[in-house]
């Protein structure tokens, strides 16, 4: 494991304390204080789940998953379940072959997500990760409606030494990504990021604005390969579930970066939203500097949430 990986799981099993303490406190005390195996026993293992905003859904399939395999194994211990638990939990994370298919092809990727989440910020550490990494990659500042958007990605541009297309304040965001693809083109990129608008609470304007851009980028870069990612605050635990099936509504999601990790005892909501929405979790962060966003590893999640 090399030292930057190793140190971003330290801050991630650090990141992660309140979500453990949530959880697995909870969970080993379940174990060490039931003798048998009963219904009690999985309702207070449910419970426990449910508080620690796994959500109703991903709790009934991970319970369910361990009272077969309990069954089928002729489990008699509690403490031997825990193994079981874990595992189960980490099946609701699976993130397929192809998560990361962007990095490998001339490719678009639109970032989405509402104010305050950490989305331009995000913005600006993929795309150092990815420079870092080789890619050759150009920024949209297509949120042209948010005040200090424009400026806070082309102070994020200088600092990831990538190049930034940008308008006025208030100009067309479609116009933006327009004149990105046709720099994109030109400059032979790697990836275009770009950094749109995310007001869930005008859904309409929201849907015609991504339409505008999508049309734009079919029609001018057909061959660029396409991911749109959405961005969430872990710290809001359910509503950030509801926030991902609404950006379903308006886009064709493909995966989700999940902000703010660091801290959150909601931190359970990273295996909800996989196994409810079908959705994974390709990157998770958990502060403030550029390295503090990396791929998400089901594995590493779960180590760290256990403290394995």
């Amino acid at each position: 494991m090399a030292d930057g990986k190793k140190g971003f799981f330290g801050r991630l099993v650090e990141g992660l304390t309140k979500t453990r303490n949530n959880i697995v406190s909870g969970i080993d005390s379940i174990f060490s204080g039931f003798s048998a195996i009963d219904d009690e026993f999985y309702e207070e293992i449910e419970e426990t789940l449910i508080m620690g905003d796994l959500g109703i859904q991903t709790t009934m399939s991970i319970v369910e998953d361990l009272r077969r395999k309990v069954k089928e194994q002729h489990i008699k211990e509690p403490e031997e379940c825990k193994e079981l638990l874990i595992n189960s939990i980490k099946a609701q994370m699976d993130l397929g072959e192809n998560a990361y298919e962007f990095e490998h092809k001339r490719s678009v990727v639109l970032v989405i997500g509402v104010n305050g989440v950490g989305k331009t910020t995000s913005v600006g550490k993929l795309a150092g990760q990815l420079k870092d990494s080789g890619h050759k990659v150009i920024l949209a500042a297509a949120d042209t409606f948010r005040a200090a958007a424009i400026d806070q990605l082309t102070e994020w541009a200088k600092r990831a030494g990538v190049d930034i297309i940008a308008q006025q304040e208030g100009s067309d965001p479609a116009a933006v990504i327009y004149d990105a693809v046709a720099a994109a083109k030109s400059r032979k990129a790697d990836v275009l990021i770009c950094d749109t608008a995310g007001r869930l609470h005008n859904k309409k304007n929201l849907m015609e604005e991504l339409k505008k851009i999508n049309r734009i980028i079919d029609k001018e870069y057909p061959g660029a390969y396409r991911e749109t990612l959405v961005v969430l605050d872990g710290t809001t635990g359910q509503n950030a579930l509801a926030q991902a099936r609404q950006f379903m509504e308006v886009a064709d999601i493909t995966g989700i970066i999940l902000t703010k990790l660091d801290g959150t005892a909601k931190g359970g909501i990273a295996v909800a939203i996989q196994s409810e929405l079908g959705l994974p979790v390709k990157y998770i962060g958990i502060g403030e500097q550029i390295d503090d966003l990396q791929k998400f590893n089901a594995d590493d999640f779960v180590k760290a949430l256990f403290n394995i």
